[in-house]
């Protein structure tokens, strides 16, 4: 495994299902059920990535067939009038590349509110997907693995003179000794922290 930060491409489903244009909505929704999955890129060409059909983009066409289309959004009336993919899908689709940090896909996924992302190439070709059960593999990592990435490859490159104890518990971290000085607490919390896989932290520091 990688040392921190994690990419999508470490996370990533290379094996993807997806769609054209034309896909019939019986085809979609068979699609989804069938693979289990919540959306489906749509795409033309290549492989180039023009959109994406989710669960969501499928749901008006149920919610307005008995009546009330009157009380709806125009995007949700034709929502409900859609037959193929190319009319459901929303668009652009939101994307990301294989060599953003996992931390990244995971804050594109909370403020678009999505919860499957198209991995893509410079030129919209997709790459893959990424889920967010995808995203939380890195909290899988072995505490002893976690501990000694943040004995070598962090505090090691800390301004510290005496050594640290780091004890991993279910992916708490634990960190033991003195600093030569109180300021740099918050500087190895931090550090710490962004190791993938880090849960929370907990501090038993003294300070001279």
């Amino acid at each position: 495994m990688p040392e921190s930060p994690y990419t999508v491409s470490d996370v990533m489903t290379q094996t993807v299902i997806a769609v054209g244009r034309d896909a019939s909505f019986k085809e979609i929704v068979g699609l989804i059920d069938q693979w289990k999955v919540s959306a489906l890129p749509v795409l033309v060409g290549e492989g180039r990535v023009v959109g994406v059909v989710s669960e969501a983009d499928l749901l008006p066409k149920e919610e307005f067939r008995d009546g009330g289309e009157e009380d709806a959004e125009r995007a949700e009336r034709e929502k409900a009038a859609a037959l193929t993919a190319g009319e459901l899908m929303s668009t652009p689709a939101v994307t990301v590349h294989a060599d953003a940090t996992v931390a990244e896909a995971a804050r594109i996924m909370a403020r678009r509110h999505v919860k499957r992302l198209p991995v893509v190439d410079s030129v919209g070709i997709l790459q893959g997907v990424v889920s967010r059960s995808d995203l939380l593999k890195v909290f899988l990592r072995d505490d002893q693995e976690i501990a000694e990435e943040v004995s070598d490859s962090v505090l090691g490159h800390l301004p510290i003179t005496t050594p640290l104890t780091v004890s991993v518990t279910d992916g708490v971290v634990t960190l033991g000794g003195v600093l030569p000085d109180r300021t740099l607490v918050p500087i190895v919390a931090r550090a710490v922290r962004a190791v993938e896989g880090v849960v929370d932290i907990r501090l038993d520091l003294a300070h001279r």
